[in-house]
């Protein structure tokens, strides 16, 4: 038999030691159901820290804005609110929490498309907007000017990318005024300077490519420079996110899937997901066609790593100099936006086992307690396994080096409720009142798509830290971050780390003290 395919996630520091704590994780099931959200606020400052060191390395002024649409968590929101980060938000709702987390106006940036009651509570608020189009400036200053407010700091966000080099193909994007209209923008900002402050110029591409980031952010300089034409002067370069997460501990892992994915899709081998779904690849007169429509899982330079490479990369257009040279010499700050790469290993995903049972295919189904829009890996194309919390104290070792390939199933009455579309391999077959632990999934997979089909609740979320060795955790909306600085975790030194002090429950207490 083949050996297994295994895609175990990359996991490290907080949330390597929570998933050591298994009878806690089991309590929490227990008392609060499944699924469960668990986040880790500490580890939002850890990774706010590393990407101001990128900043710091390269001598550069700036702000880290989190996206607050890849999570819903008020304990992060507040624990970030704890840092010198900034917040970006795409909805008055979001905007709403945001201040209500802690963050001063100053620390927060209005994103993505705005209706006129999100402008006028922008407006208000004295955040800074970044403008996705003329129209969205024109109804900006309309409010401006009709409720005499103060004028609003405003950045450009553009598209439509050009190389003066090589051609480098830009895929084209919804958001953003494109290039070609850069000069009529640019008319249109002075001459309402009485009601918007033009301090910058941004993008955002949905790219993994550096050398597309790298010709976006060469032409965001050239346009600075050209807005002095207009007596204009703003110094921001705001390259929004997009800088990923390593989702995976091995990389051979992910090579080896993706071939024998590829051998399954042709009919080499036996069938590796549901109904032989190829994710994208498709088998004609045995040749493989399409494309794997599946997000990179394994990239060892992510986060605040593809940030300082993408610093790294030369200007061709702009004299062969790195694009941090350029922004050191003209003096310009560098905003920029992660989301999911601000919350890795911030999360986990807590699901109960609720039947396994044999299939036709030779495999098993398992159960869960929970749907695929509680832990949606699948919508966003990302294949890493789950970790099996055994209900058991000890269980006995998987015989023989074959896993158990198994395909997980979710509580909705509904043939397509699938939490993963593959076959999934587990050192040990999962019993009935076994967890699940879908690690890493803070990030845009926790709660991004829950609702509540079929009337079944959504997550309760909780946020878990640990003090002087012993982890606490509280309901996620009752996280506040009180103590600053009076704690620093034993794997990632944070000056500016913080806690909360809940009343840990009795049984919590008896966990820790065993």
């Amino acid at each position: 038999m083949d050996s297994p395919l295994y895609l175990r996630p990359r996991v490290d520091g907080r949330l390597r030691d929570l998933l050591a704590q298994p009878a806690l994780l089991h309590d929490l099931v227990r008392a609060l159901g499944s699924p469960l959200n668990v986040v880790l606020p500490d580890r939002i400052a850890d990774n706010v820290t590393a990407f101001r060191g990128v900043h710091r390395r390269h001598h550069l002024r700036g702000e880290v804005f989190f996206a607050h649409k890849a999570n819903r968590s008020s304990a992060l929101l507040r624990r970030l609110a704890a840092t010198p980060a900034g917040i970006d938000v795409a909805s008055v709702g979001e905007l709403q929490h945001a201040l209500g987390a802690g963050f001063t106006p100053r620390r927060v940036m209005a994103t993505g498309p705005k209706t006129r009651e999100f402008l006028w509570l922008a407006a208000r608020c004295g955040i800074t907007v970044n403008l996705d189009s003329a129209g969205e400036l024109d109804d900006l200053v309309d409010l401006v000017r009709r409720h005499e407010l103060p004028a609003v700091r405003v950045l450009a966000r553009l598209s439509a990318f050009t190389s003066a080099g090589a051609t480098v193909l830009a895929r084209p994007s919804r958001f953003g005024t494109p290039m070609a209209e850069v000069d009529g923008l640019l008319a249109r900002l002075a001459a309402a300077r009485d009601a918007v402050e033009l301090v910058g110029v941004a993008y955002h591409l949905d790219t993994i490519g550096l050398t597309e980031k790298a010709t976006a952010l060469e032409a965001c300089l050239t346009v600075l420079a050209a807005a002095h034409r207009y007596d204009l002067h703003p110094r921001v370069v705001d390259i929004g996110g997009g800088f990923g997460v390593d989702y995976l501990a091995d990389g051979a892992q992910w090579e080896r899937w993706t071939s024998e994915l590829a051998r399954a899709v042709l009919g080499r081998r036996p069938e590796l997901t549901w109904g032989g779904h190829g994710y994208g690849w498709r088998a004609e007169a045995g040749t493989l066609r399409g494309a794997l429509g599946l997000y990179p899982a394994h990239r060892p330079s992510a986060g605040h790593r593809y940030l300082e490479e993408l610093l790294a990369t030369s200007a061709v257009g702009l004299g062969g100099r790195t694009l941090a040279t350029l922004l050191q010499e003209h003096l310009y700050d560098l905003w920029v936006e992660p989301g999911r790469a601000l919350v890795d290993q911030c999360g986990v995903v807590l699901a109960r086992v609720l039947e396994v049972r044999p299939s036709a295919a030779g495999c098993h189904l398992v159960r869960l307690d929970l749907n695929a829009g509680d832990v949606s890996l699948e919508e966003h194309g990302v294949m890493m396994d789950p970790i099996l919390l055994p209900a058991r104290a000890s269980v006995p070792p998987a015989t023989g080096s074959d896993g158990h390939p198994v395909y997980l199933l979710g509580n909705l009455c509904l043939e397509a409720d699938l939490i993963t579309r593959r076959a999934v391999f587990l050192p040990t077959l999962p019993q009935a009142g076994d967890v699940l632990a879908f690690a890493n999934t803070a990030g845009y997979f926790m709660d991004f798509s829950a609702d509540h089909a079929l009337h079944q609740p959504v997550a309760r979320m909780v946020a878990a830290w640990q003090d002087a060795g012993v982890w606490r955790w509280c309901l996620d909306e009752e996280y506040w971050p009180l103590d600053a600085g009076r704690r620093s975790s034993a794997h990632e030194q944070d000056p500016g780390a913080t806690t909360a002090r809940p009343i840990p429950s009795p049984r919590l207490q008896e966990i820790a003290a065993a």
